[in-house]
């Protein structure tokens, strides 16, 4: 699943070229999570004024609305202006007057829906229980540590729910608590503020450093260029379950939590 820095990267590989553009056309492809919310034809003649992003959704400013964009389980975007006929799996596309946005997604899980704002009650029903943007000025240590406080399941789930920080999915919780020395099933209300400020620190710099390195490319991502990510090539823990440890040699672990594979280091993270 594309997570927050292949979100981030998608949208930096596309947001300079759709800015200012005309929507001229919309092409409607098999049914999607949830529906669009609006004729399509509401769309054309509209200006594409931005490019945004709320945790793992693209936010698309309309001159008159907002599209909500989630690339789902297996979703990725293109943007250019010279696109193949639409293949099977091609669900929604964008026509403009600076080129095509197309959204690709083979098991539809993504969506893009419509909404008048922010404000919107639809808007607010996807976006209004997410949690801070952990790249943002509003993710403060004392509000984090405080927000552990009240928590007293394994720190790695509570990273996943999205409700405290926002778009720390499964490959950047792993690589943040190997690099704050944690262990991914200690309990969150057992972290001290010294340990939570050294996670939130690692929280911020991992998703800079995955968004720098163009996010990772497990199976199929790529930005809405065609590149690939290049984050995964580096990860301390991250899908290295029975090699050694980059710091202290010892056999990286692996265990289920939640249904999703965790990956630590049990010298160098600490209960």
């Amino acid at each position: 699943m594309p997570e927050l820095p292949e979100v981030e990267v998608t949208r930096l590989s596309f947001v300079d070229a759709i800015r200012g553009a005309s929507i001229v056309a919309v092409r409607m492809g098999k049914p999607l999570r949830w529906p669009l919310g609006v004729q399509p034809e509401r769309l054309v003649g509209q200006t594409v004024r931005d490019v945004r992003r709320r945790g793992k959704y693209l936010l698309i400013d309309l001159s008159d609305g907002l599209l909500l964009l989630h690339l789902g389980m297996s979703g990725s975007v293109v943007f250019t202006r010279d696109l193949p006929p639409a293949g099977k799996h091609d669900h929604f596309e964008l026509q403009t007057s600076h080129g095509t946005l197309r959204l690709n997604d083979p098991r539809r899980f993504g969506a893009v829906v419509f909404a008048h704002d922010e404000a919107d009650p639809l808007a607010c029903k996807l976006l209004g229980k997410l949690g801070v943007e952990p790249l943002g000025e509003s993710f403060q240590v004392a509000q984090f540590h405080q927000g552990l406080q009240s928590r007293s399941a394994p720190i790695k789930q509570v990273l996943l729910a999205g409700d405290l920080v926002v778009g720390v999915g499964n490959i950047y919780a792993s690589e943040a608590l190997f690099l704050a020395g944690i262990r991914p099933t200690t309990r969150a209300n057992r972290i001290s503020r010294p340990r939570a400020a050294r996670l939130q620190q690692a929280i911020r710099d991992v998703l800079a450093r995955a968004v720098a390195k163009g996010g990772s490319t497990l199976r199929d991502f790529s930005n809405a260029q065609g590149e690939s990510g290049y984050f995964q090539l580096e990860a301390m823990v991250y899908g290295r379950q029975g090699e050694p440890c980059r710091v202290c040699g010892t056999t990286i672990k692996s265990l289920r939590q939640g249904q999703r594979s965790t990956f630590f280091c049990p010298v160098c993270q600490k209960p």
